[in-house]
């Protein structure tokens, strides 16, 4: 290996304190040089990077578009580990936008990277199954895992000349915006199914969320359940084994909540000092 490029050090934690990235300090601790440009098509990057003449690119979740100036210089170009089966879920989000949608089967995908967003030829895929309860960070930890064993096969295949990358088909194309708070803030009159899957697809990050008494409340997963209540949109039911809240269809059953200011906690507990069946999420 002979450089890391990772993001510049940034504010980081309550403490807001400028840190490196864990990439970089990794790479440090082994004594790899770490190149830290602002933007990608910045000329003392360019420089750098065509002095050190790499043979190939492997790029994962580096969160900035390179520039065609910068696509050319390696040898074998620049190769990318996207966390879906593309061409679905092109973008910066594809783990939590499969949950939303509520796909049964994702996977990764090594590519060439090309100017277009995710839209370059691939070299190899793997499929991975999304399990009933998964949340992004669960599935995006396997993702994790497996990627960077086709990562590696696909550098191996294209440095011993028995891999070339095949176009995408035109076919099935689906795009995953980065997911923002407002996104994913819980709206209660959606069916049951749908409030599971955008909580689940929401944690860890960017964190699914609603409002009580007008506070935030953070929201671990829920579990729909089918007792026959019929509760309104958003309206709390508390009961001696679980706080239960209406949506478009059937109720769920929370999980964990944090409100703002302390750590996370059962419903229940939460239930005992805030009186949630005087008051609704909204």
């Amino acid at each position: 290996m002979a450089a890391v490029i990772t993001r510049p050090p940034a504010p980081a934690g309550r403490g807001r304190r400028v840190a490196t990235s864990p990439v970089a300090d990794l790479a440090a601790e082994q004594g790899i040089e770490v190149l830290t440009p602002a933007r990608p098509s910045a000329p003392d990057f360019l420089e750098r990077l065509t002095a050190i003449g790499p043979d190939c690119c492997p790029v994962v979740a580096y969160g900035a578009l390179v520039p065609p100036s910068a696509l050319h210089i390696p040898v074998h170009g620049w190769v990318n580990l996207h966390f879906s089966l593309l061409p679905a879920w092109r973008g910066a989000a594809p783990v939590q936008r499969a949950i939303r949608h509520g796909d049964e089967v994702t996977g990764a995908t090594t590519f060439e990277l090309e100017a277009g967003m995710d839209t370059g030829p691939v070299f190899g895929v793997l499929t991975e199954p999304i399990r009933p309860r998964d949340t992004a960070g669960e599935l995006l930890g396997r993702l994790s895992v497996a990627g960077a064993g086709l990562l590696v096969a696909t550098l191996d295949g294209i440095a011993d000349g028995t891999l070339r990358p095949v176009p995408q088909p035109a076919d099935g194309v689906s795009y995953a915006p980065k997911v923002t708070s407002d996104d994913a803030r819980v709206d209660w009159a959606l069916p049951a199914l749908a409030v599971d899957r955008l909580i689940r697809s929401c944690t860890p990050a960017p964190g699914p969320w609603t409002t009580f008494g007008g506070d935030r409340l953070k929201l671990g997963p829920v579990t729909p359940v089918a007792d026959g209540r019929a509760l309104e949109p958003g309206s709390i039911d508390v009961g001696h084994d679980a706080v239960l809240v209406g949506t478009g269809s059937g109720p769920v059953a929370l999980g964990e909540v944090q409100p703002a200011g302390r750590r996370p906690m059962p419903a229940l507990d939460w239930s005992r000092g805030a009186r949630p069946a005087e008051g609704r999420f909204a």
